[in-house]
């Protein structure tokens, strides 16, 4: 190489322990592609640059992306291998798709990690092919905007890839979305009758079927008669009433009428 190309990024303060125990993996496998690269932990940087031996020039394109991926809690094993020619990265930026911070985080917490951790920075690194790049992207981008949740998403995406699961067989049981225990509706259906453009005949009211059975007036002779004896009852103490108080009233006059003629 005639000049020199160098590339650096910074990494945060969590990962500075991790990246000095894995530097010597790095560094080994950079060598083998003749790029120098250097750990500053004083400025919190990484730095790659090409030397004399470099043949391959798109070659600190890829260790560019490589100390990005470390940068972003990538282990470093798995970053490594995105020297390959047939491995590409992608970085996807989430924090600037939705406005409220707590959708944010509930969305946020759908997109899985290596070890079932969930994410806690605002973007998603992805390493594969590029036709599997453009798929993470648009599952990522789609969960953050609430358009569909990512298990949906690997579902469809299965389906295209091997149709065989339409015709009955489970080739990803693990895809399966289980359903909750809630108990359905059933669904009422009615008989369907011959269609007849008549209307209906009139159902009898309640007081046509009264007068067929002769309740109504077997009731009304009841009360009728209730109220008489009744009213007969009443009269007779009346009578009876009566009569004390003028027996009482003739005893008290005879009285009288004998202290008189004395």
């Amino acid at each position: 190489m005639l000049e020199v190309s160098s590339f650096s990024t910074l990494f945060p303060q969590y990962r500075e322990k991790y990246l000095q125990e894995c530097w010597p993996i790095v560094k080994g496998a950079l060598k083998e592609y003749g790029i120098a690269c250097e750990l500053n932990l004083v400025e919190g940087c990484m730095t790659v640059s090409t030397t004399r031996k470099t043949r391959d020039p798109y070659i600190i394109v890829k260790a560019r992306d490589l100390i990005k991926l470390l940068s972003r809690s990538v282990p470093a094993p798995q970053a490594v291998k995105i020297l390959n020619d047939e491995m590409q990265c992608d970085i996807i930026k989430i924090g600037n798709l939705v406005r409220n911070k707590e959708r944010f985080v509930k969305r946020r917490q759908h997109l899985v990690g290596p070890n079932s951790s969930t994410l806690k920075g605002n973007t998603v690194a992805s390493m594969g092919s590029f036709k599997g790049l453009k798929q993470v992207r648009k599952v990522v981008e789609e969960c953050i905007l609430n358009k569909m949740h990512p298990v949906y998403n690997i579902k469809v995406n299965c389906l295209n890839l091997h149709p065989l699961l339409t015709t009955g067989y489970n080739i990803f049981p693990f895809i399966l979305i289980p359903r909750k225990n809630v108990k359905q509706k059933k669904v009422k259906t009615k008989e369907k009758t011959p269609y007849t453009p008549f209307p209906p005949p009139q159902q009898p009211s309640k007081i046509d079927l009264q007068l067929e059975n002769k309740q109504r007036n077997g009731k009304k002779s009841k009360r009728n008669k209730q109220k008489k004896q009744l009213k007969a009852k009443g009269n007779e103490m009346r009578h009876l009433f009566l009569l004390r108080n003028l027996r009482k009233i003739k005893v008290h006059i005879m009285m009288t009428i004998m202290m008189w003629l004395r």
